[in-house]
C-alpha cells in the first residue's frame, strides 16, 4: 500500500541532504553571482538530471550491484575528487585576478557548458548513489510496487528541484550580486577552499 512508504522520513532526508551548504550549493550561488539567473538556473538543470539518473539507478536496484563492485566507486571518486579540485583552482585564479569581474552575455553555449557542470558534479559523486540507495532501503518497503518507488524518485526529484532553483533566484538577487562583484574576489576565494577543501574530502574518503 501507499501508506506505507514513509514519505516525511524520505522528504526530511532528501531536505537535509539538498539544502545543506556543499559543493553543488556553492557552484549554484557563485554561478548565480556571477553569472545570473538564467545560467544558474541552467547549472540546477544538470544538477538535478544528476539527481534524478542516481535516484532512478538506486530505485531499480543498480546502488546494490554497484556496491557489489568497488572499482566503480573508485572510479567515481577519483572522478569526483578531480572535477572538485579544478573547479577550486578555477576560483583561485580568478580570486587572484584584480579589478572587477566582467560579465559575458548569456548564449546558448554558455548554457551548455553550465549544464555539463552541474551534471557533472552529480554523475562524479560517489555519495549520491549511497545516500539515494540508503534512501530508499529505509523508507520504502520491499513489498512497494513499481508505481509506489516511482512515486518517490518523481517527489524526492521535484523536491530538489524547488531547493536548487530557490538558491539560483535567491543569489541571482540584485542586492546579492551588488555585493559580489564589490567582493569578487573575497568570494572567489572562499569557493576555492571550500572546492578544495570537498575534493581532498572526497579523495580522501572510505565509501566501502
Amino acid at each position: 500500500m501507499i501508506d506505507q512508504i514513509n514519505y516525511p522520513l524520505i522528504l526530511t532526508a532528501a531536505l537535509l541532504a539538498t539544502g545543506s551548504p556543499g559543493p553543488s550549493t556553492l557552484a549554484i550561488a557563485g554561478t548565480a553571482m556571477a553569472q545570473g539567473r538564467i545560467p544558474a538556473l541552467a547549472l540546477v538543470a544538470g544538477i538535478t538530471t544528476g539527481s534524478w539518473l542516481w535516484s532512478i539507478a538506486a530505485a531499480l536496484g543498480l546502488s546494490a550491484l554497484m556496491l557489489a563492485n568497488a572499482w566503480v566507486f573508485e572510479i567515481l571518486r577519483y572522478l569526483g575528487a578531480g572535477y572538485l579540485l579544478f573547479l577550486a583552482l578555477k576560483s583561485a585564479r580568478r580570486a587572484l585576478v584584480p579589478g572587477k569581474p566582467t560579465f559575458r552575455s548569456v548564449s546558448a553555449q554558455s548554457l551548455g557548458r553550465a549544464y555539463g557542470k552541474g551534471l557533472a558534479m552529480h554523475l562524479t559523486n560517489p555519495k549520491a548513489i549511497l545516500f539515494f540507495g540508503a534512501l530508499y532501503s529505509v523508507g520504502v518497503p520491499p513489498t512497494a510496487s513499481g508505481a509506489e518507488v516511482a512515486s518517490v524518485v518523481l517527489v524526492v526529484g521535484l523536491q530538489s528541484v524547488v531547493i536548487f532553483s530557490f538558491y539560483a533566484l535567491l543569489f541571482s538577487n540584485h542586492r546579492v550580486v551588488g555585493i559580489y562583484v564589490s567582493l569578487s574576489r573575497w568570494f572567489e576565494a572562499t569557493f576555492a577552499l571550500a572546492f578544495g577543501f570537498a575534493g581532498l574530502k572526497l579523495l580522501t574518503a572510505r565509501l566501502g
